[in-house]
């Protein structure tokens, strides 16, 4: 009998314990719950492109995404060039990016010209359709791909139509130009701590830039080639350094340069990579420092190639700045200008020891992003990514250590002369003194071919 009792207490304790487990287990789900949801989690809630196909057909064509979950868009037309615009909340697209471009000797489509698709900012991204000819959206929809799946496709239909139609649906979409932004004043006052270097990674997001052989994308390239940089940097302890993009995002011209200038830069130096398919023989680095007028036709090329970033991302191209009549201000322009081009003959005589330089390694042009007057700044295309040799070595984490490398040596040599600030100078220039000059490599002459 009190063996049977033991036995019976027993298993009301276990029952007991196990509804308190219960009980615990419920309460710590719901504070979970209730928690904000970790970096983790909220990389799995973003919607995964994991295909996407084009259909055209005689009047029209079809663009479709395949996603792990729906999403919502909105599309506009924008010209100068014809583009159907495609703004969707935050997709990790894991889509070859080749998918979008047509292939030498075959044309994409005869509506499509080319699409391109990415990051556009924290919580959105971006879908840009080049038009061959005028064109709209007939319907966007996102379909479920199985009855009650949680995947999704999402169809962009376009439609030909009559060139006044287009305009007309640009006329819709455009939004009031922004307003022309004020120089910001210059105060003759330095800036306190050690000398800011901003390293730009150029294009980024849904603007790849240019493309070389599979895998090969301009905008990965570079910004793996500035983060090591940075880090090289770093570990000298005598800068600080600002990234204009964190990753693969896309940031405009207007905001790479406003990031610098509220950073009080001493250097800019923005990093890209060039392609020439027509001409693949072309090799080698170039330095390029801004001018009003281009040095020659290939500066004028890849300036109004880099130029155009903001209108690849599907922005519309913002008002250039016609400049400022302030004499202190135009002075400041002049002086950064000219520790623009020492900085650029210092990279072209370190660059010799560590990789090729193209055959007229320094050149000029009307570059947006070099044209802020408070700082020094130059435009690097590291190679180009249609020539095979520099593709080999671009990719090469041995070239890409020996070519920061010299990066850091023409950055401290640029620098080593900056002791305590001349007052007479500062008087003169409206500004913290910059580093003084040191010894470079005189100019190479202009090569005749251009390249």
């Amino acid at each position: 009998m009190r063996e049977a009792t033991r036995q019976a207490i027993g298993r009301t304790g276990a029952a007991l314990l196990g509804l308190l487990t219960l009980a615990s287990a419920v309460i710590l789900g719901f504070t979970q719950a209730d928690a904000a949801p970790s970096a983790e989690d909220q990389a799995a809630a973003i919607p995964v492109a994991v295909a996407a196909r084009l259909v055209e057909y005689d009047s029209g064509a079809r663009l479709t995404f395949d996603l792990s979950a729906p999403v919502e868009g909105r599309a506009f037309a924008l010209a100068d060039p014809d583009r159907i615009v495609v703004d969707v909340p935050e997709v990790n697209f894991q889509i070859d990016p080749a998918v979008g471009r047509p292939q030498p000797g075959r044309a994409l489509g005869g509506i499509v010209k080319s699409f391109r698709f990415g990051l556009l900012g924290p919580g959105k991204s971006r879908i840009v359709i080049d038009l061959n000819g005028p064109a709209r959206i007939e319907r966007l929809s996102t379909v479920a791909i199985a009855k009650g799946a949680q995947a999704a496709r999402l169809q962009i239909d376009l439609g030909r139509c009559e060139p006044a139609v287009f305009l007309q649906s640009v006329k819709e979409a455009e939004q009031a130009p922004p307003p022309a932004e004020t120089p910001a004043p210059i105060d003759g006052a330095a800036p306190s701590g050690p000398p800011v270097i901003v390293l730009d990674p150029g294009h980024g997001g849904v603007d790849g830039g240019a493309y070389g052989p599979p895998g090969v994308v301009e905008k990965t390239l570079v910004y793996d080639f500035s983060d090591e940089l940075r880090k090289k940097l770093e570990a000298e302890h005598r800068y600080k350094i600002v990234m204009t993009r964190k990753g693969d995002e896309f940031v405009s011209l207007g905001d790479r340069v406003r990031i610098a200038r509220d950073a009080n830069a001493a250097l800019l130096i923005s990093i890209h990579a060039d392609s020439l398919p027509e001409t693949a023989d072309v090799s080698g680095a170039t330095v390029y420092t801004l001018a009003d007028r281009a040095s020659d036709a290939e500066a004028a090329r890849v300036a109004e190639h880099e130029n155009a970033a903001d209108k690849a991302a599907g922005l519309q191209q913002a008002p250039d700045d016609p400049g400022v009549a302030d004499i202190l201000f135009d002075l400041k322009r002049r002086e950064s200008r000219v520790y623009a081009h020492m900085f650029s003959r210092g990279v072209i005589g370190e660059w010799r020891m560590a990789g090729r330089l193209n055959r007229n390694p320094e050149r000029s042009a009307g570059f947006m992003v070099l044209k802020a007057p408070d700082f020094p700044s130059v435009l690097l295309e590291l190679g180009y990514l249609s020539n095979p040799q520099d593709v080999k070595a671009l990719t090469s984490p041995e070239w890409r250590d020996k070519a920061t490398n010299a990066l850091v040596a023409a950055i401290d040599h640029l620098f080593a002369a900056q002791t305590a600030p001349d007052p007479k100078a500062q008087a003169v220039a409206g500004a913290p003194a910059q580093p003084a000059a040191v010894a470079l490599p005189a100019p190479q002459a202009d090569d005749k071919s251009g390249h």
